[in-house]
């Protein structure tokens, strides 16, 4: 499964990003999380459906110094995961 993550909020400017990498890398998904122009973060991930299930409560609460609002989610092809690697930050320096 692979589904497309909008998450807003406090998330930019807090370790957001960091957190989603660290817990979705322990999940053992494929992906990537980015901040967004408009003040949102989100999230490209492929994984099983409680590895998933697992990693929206993560994101629901949040790193710490965060504040999740609202998390809309969006499920993609199935095709789309031959092109996710491991789990990494984009536009991170």
């Amino acid at each position: 499964m692979v589904r497309h993550y909008s998450i807003e909020g406090r998330v930019q400017g807090v370790g957001f990003r960091w957190y989603v990498q660290r817990e979705a890398a322990q999940l053992c998904l494929r992906g990537w999380v980015r901040n967004t122009d408009d003040g949102r973060v989100e999230c490209v991930v492929a994984g099983d459906d409680a590895q998933l299930a697992t990693l929206l409560d993560l994101l629901k609460k949040g790193s710490r110094g965060s504040r999740v609002d609202r998390i809309r989610v969006h499920d993609l092809e199935g095709a789309e995961a031959g092109k996710l690697g491991e789990f990494q930050i984009e536009d991170a320096w």
